[in-house]
């Protein structure tokens, strides 16, 4: 049976007082609640990322993630931030191929798979992602963008390899405008994604592959969306800041 995974990523939010503030907020809750086959992951910004492992520490299946990295173990890169600096500041997974970092930082899938071996070299858990823009959605071709996101940015790893992935589907046209992909749609795309894992890699790795919605999950919809039968939790991002509904959603799963 697969987990449900909660990740909150916060983005280019929260000075690192108000993050410890947060995470105060949500340890009070997180310690006493019985997550069961759940794992919640709270990405924040990289200043803050030692500092919210720490509190995490003796919760059990709750941790630390990071929005992205370098896709080099280290060099003469000012401004970056490698796989192994995250993974010695605490935290266990890593955002790789946002929309934003696509969009803004013109990150595209070969660049990708270099970050995704490098997290993975590091022992850490990237959290990939992939979905289309609204255009892309209007004119039919989104099926064909996810596949060649997928193909380009994951395929060239080893069978033992991208079972250690998580994948995350996020409509680029649902993500921050309060829009949010129908549960069918949702679904649609994270079905046609399973099957193109198990086309390259075999249904027991495709089974078993983690796949997170990312597009406006609120506490209003996170439990229909959660419901369906291929969506295994949510990348959930302004809600995130707010303790009280990223409980809501955690609960929802």
């Amino acid at each position: 049976m697969r987990s449900k995974i909660i990740a909150g990523n916060w983005k280019m939010y929260t000075t690192p007082t108000e993050g410890d503030k947060l995470a105060d907020e949500l340890v009070a809750s997180l310690k006493n609640m019985d997550l069961g086959n759940k794992k919640v992951i709270i990405i924040p910004p990289f200043l803050h990322i030692r500092s919210i492992a720490s509190k995490f520490q003796g919760i059990a299946d709750v941790s630390a993630g990071a929005q992205n990295c370098h896709q080099e173990t280290e060099g003469a890169f000012t401004g970056e931030i490698s796989a192994k600096m995250i993974k010695d500041a605490g935290a266990e997974y890593v955002i790789i191929g946002h929309s934003e970092r696509r969009q803004y930082n013109h990150e595209d899938n070969e660049l990708l798979y270099n970050k995704v071996r490098a997290v993975l070299d590091q022992g850490l858990t990237p959290i990939y992602c992939c979905g289309e823009t609204l255009v892309q959605r209007e004119n039919g071709i989104y099926f064909e963008t996810v596949s060649s996101q997928i193909s380009e940015g994951l395929f060239g790893l080893m069978p033992d390899m991208i079972g250690k992935v998580i994948l995350a589907y996020e409509p680029v046209w649902a993500i921050g405008t309060g829009k949010t992909a129908s549960p069918e749609q949702a679904q649609e795309i994270h079905a046609f994604l399973r099957n193109l894992l198990a086309g390259q890699y075999g249904k027991e790795i495709a089974d078993n592959m983690i796949i997170l919605y990312g597009g406006s999950v609120k506490p209003a919809n996170a439990a229909e969306l959660f419901g369906m039968k291929d969506i295994d939790g949510g990348l959930v991002g302004g809600a995130a800041l707010k303790a009280s509904d990223f409980i809501a959603i955690i609960q929802a799963a």
